[in-house]
């Protein structure tokens, strides 16, 4: 159980890291996607091709990389009503929040994610949340997912262990963690078979990937490229 890990694997470039981070370290990796009437659901199509890909690029992860699982959390989408899953307007609201914050949805996430390790004899469970370079959503930091582990394991009686390997770099650094551990190969996986846009773009491609180039995502992402680029020229 210990050298086991299920990856949320949502098909952007964060999880994607992750999945590579995860694959470099346990014996055996399961991925898991969410279905949540998101907005760009495009990403979803991303997953099996990249995870098709990475195993090419890098034949040493195929004998680790096992099962994925998607689960249909529509009614997420349901209760929600935010830019991520509606056609409401990308903005910062009075709180602070942008309207991509789709309340509860890390929450479920990984509650739904414990679920699936508890019945697959899995420890670890990954997730690409970060606090350093995000869009400020509560859900994503360090103390929420604590917290969560915390419950987690009394809840269902588990050592769980929630890591989150992104939490305190920035976008240019996960370009970095990438190179190391897949190098050039697993960069350019990353921006061509990964999906990070809020709009769900896939029309326009830039030197990072495919995206409208404005909304929130595309800002960071973009933003990280540039400064890991220019750390390497």
């Amino acid at each position: 159980m210990a050298d086991k890990a299920l990856v949320l694997f949502s098909g952007g470039q964060d999880s994607a890291t992750c999945l590579a981070w995860a694959l470099d370290r346990f014996d055996h990796v399961e991925t898991i996607g969410f279905d949540y009437g998101q907005r760009h659901k495009v990403e979803l199509d991303c997953r099996e091709r990249f995870r098709t890909n990475l195993i090419q690029q890098v034949p040493a992860w195929a004998s680790r990389l096992g099962d994925d699982h998607m689960l249909d959390l529509s009614v997420l989408g349901e209760v929600s009503d935010t830019a991520l899953t509606g056609e409401a307007e990308i903005r910062y609201q009075e709180n602070g929040l942008p309207t991509t914050f789709v309340p509860g949805r890390n929450l479920l996430f990984f509650t739904f994610a414990s679920a699936v390790a508890y019945r697959r004899g899995i420890r670890h469970l990954v997730g690409g949340m970060c606090e350093t370079d995000y869009s400020g959503y509560p859900d994503c930091r360090d103390d929420t997912l604590k917290s969560l582990q915390v419950t987690l394991n009394l809840g269902m009686d588990q050592r769980f262990v929630v890591d989150t390997p992104l939490m305190w770099i920035d976008k240019a650094a996960t370009w970095v963690m990438a190179e190391h551990l897949g190098g050039k190969a697993l960069v350019d996986l990353i921006v061509e078979d990964t999906h990070t846009c809020y709009v769900g773009d896939r029309t326009n491609r830039h030197a990072w990937g495919y995206g409208c180039g404005a909304c929130p995502a595309c800002e960071l992402r973009s933003g990280g490229w540039e400064r890991y680029q220019a750390a390497v020229e």
